[in-house]
């Protein structure tokens, strides 16, 4: 089925629906209905290769027993066996002995909810899903592309566009950051997986062309995420299973409950890819699990002290961050003093306003740093600080959602990675100059000319010359509605 045509027929339909109010109810009411039937295909797979499997969802729900033929129940009856299947998919038993895909299908279940209230437009639904055959390997990676869209639609469901990070971002810190098979890569505020699911696709391009099944169990164990809300959680987990991770290890929780001084050793990771949600506002609970000179209501700093605690020696993280990071004061002073003391700050890529429109104007920045394995007897690990000023194409003002950055204009970066030489875009600053600044890593580009400012009749005159323009625009599109209606 053509993707655009998949999702315009799951708009057209859920749009009529009365009970759906807004993108982020109509995301939720398609995402569970994807998981049953991606859940059912999982299990008829594992019982196929696995001796004495014993089935997770009772055969009365599994999808291919009531929802695969098209004809099948539909208007008050259908409303009425969700809501059954509901009660007993929430109330799945949990014992000590439970395998991960039981209390994966629990979790899933928890906090969702079925919102359509018209039988017969719910069954429409299922039937257009039935369309995509996700045991044939071509249409299930075209549909990794339906998926991006769906989750790209968040960027316009109010708050849920947080929980989104636009894929050339994900890929680009994954690509930097080069994690390998085997190594414990993690997200501790995952949203929908972008992160993880860029670097099992980088691990998969670049290392592994073709994953066996024990690799995709290493893969499985050692991507790791955590997702406060249920409605990025529960489409994480789809987008794994998706792509071929069967048992995903994505907790649902708060990743800011567990005392970060308290960190085993087989709890720290090798790398580390972040979108922090910021402007938060934590529990006093919470912020007890950090050192006092860390506690913050500033939810973004709280995490970013999470992964200094966490990260292995050797190990390397990239971070997105707002500028009050660079510059505030206090605690996040007390979290930039030991990010420079104690780890390499390699590199703080500032991008350009509107990278996260529409759902924040908020300028950002991508933020690289690592642990040394032997560290430096001087007192600072980091010698100096790398900052890329991220250019705009030209024509361009500012990032939109119908103007969003795009891959291509990563290779800027990727191209001076190797060779870090100062340019228009780059500079380095050292750390005597940081301590100076009182930690303050607001840096502006000194290599960058400003535009040279011209007199205001020069402006002027371009402002008389567009309104002229939109006059004559105006008058024309006027004696041509003119002539229609004679």
């Amino acid at each position: 089925m053509v993707i655009k045509n998949f999702i315009k027929a799951l708009q057209d339909i859920t749009r009529k629906d009365a009970g759906i109010n807004g993108d982020a109810q109509r995301i939720e009411q398609i995402v569970w209905l994807l998981f049953l039937k991606i859940f059912d295909i999982k299990e008829s797979e594992w019982e196929a290769r696995e001796e004495n499997y014993k089935e997770i969802i009772p055969s009365k729900y599994r999808w291919k027993n009531w929802a695969a033929n098209e004809k099948g129940i539909t208007g008050k009856e259908l409303l009425e066996f969700i809501e059954e299947l509901f009660i007993v998919l929430k109330s799945i038993e949990i014992s000590e002995e439970a395998t991960r895909r039981r209390i994966l299908v629990k979790e899933f279940f928890q906090d969702t909810h079925n919102y359509m209230k018209s039988g017969s437009l719910l069954r429409k639904v299922i039937n257009v899903i039935n369309k995509i055959n996700f045991e044939d390997d071509k249409e299930r990676h075209s549909f990794n592309d339906i998926y991006e869209i769906i989750l790209k639609d968040l960027q316009s469901a109010g708050n849920a566009g947080e929980y989104y990070t636009p894929r050339p971002v994900t890929d680009f810190i994954v690509d930097i950051l080069k994690p390998q098979l085997g190594e414990k890569i993690a997200d501790f505020a995952c949203g929908t997986g972008g992160f993880l699911i860029s670097a099992l696709e980088y691990i998969k391009q670049n290392q592994e062309k073709k994953l066996t099944k024990e690799k995709l169990e290493i893969l499985g164990k050692s991507i790791y995420g955590i997702e406060k809300k249920p409605l990025p959680y529960s489409l994480c987990l789809t987008n794994m299973i998706i792509h071929n991770l069967d048992t995903p290890n994505i907790k649902h929780g708060n990743g800011l409950t567990q005392n970060i001084e308290e960190f085993k050793e087989n709890e720290l990771v090798d790398v580390i890819a972040m979108n922090p949600p910021f402007g938060g506002n934590e529990e006093e609970t919470v912020k007890e699990n950090f050192p006092n000179k860390f506690r913050t209501s500033e939810t973004a700093d709280l995490f970013f002290t999470r992964m200094m605690y966490q990260l292995k020696d050797s190990g390397r993280c990239g971070v997105v961050l707002p500028d009050g990071f660079l510059f505030g004061e206090g605690p996040k002073t007390a979290i930039k003093k030991k990010l420079l003391k104690d780890f390499n700050l390699e590199v703080i890529v500032r991008l350009p306003n509107g990278v996260f429109s529409p759902y924040t104007g908020i300028t950002t920045n991508l933020i690289f740093f690592s642990k040394p394995k032997k560290k430096k007897s001087t007192k600072w690990q980091t010698k100096e600080v790398w900052f890329f000023e991220h250019p705009l194409p030209k024509s361009y003002k500012i990032y939109s959602k119908t103007k969003p950055i795009k891959h291509k204009e990563f290779d800027l970066e990727r191209k001076w990675w190797t060779n870090k030489e100062e340019n228009e875009n780059a500079w380095k600053v050292n750390i005597d100059e940081i301590i100076k600044a009182n930690f303050n890593l607001d840096f502006k580009n000194p290599n960058k000319q400003e535009e040279e400012l011209k007199s205001p009749d020069f402006y002027l005159k371009i402002v008389k010359e567009n309104s002229e323009e939109i006059n004559k625009i105006k008058e024309d599109l006027k004696d041509s509605l003119e002539v229609l209606l004679r």
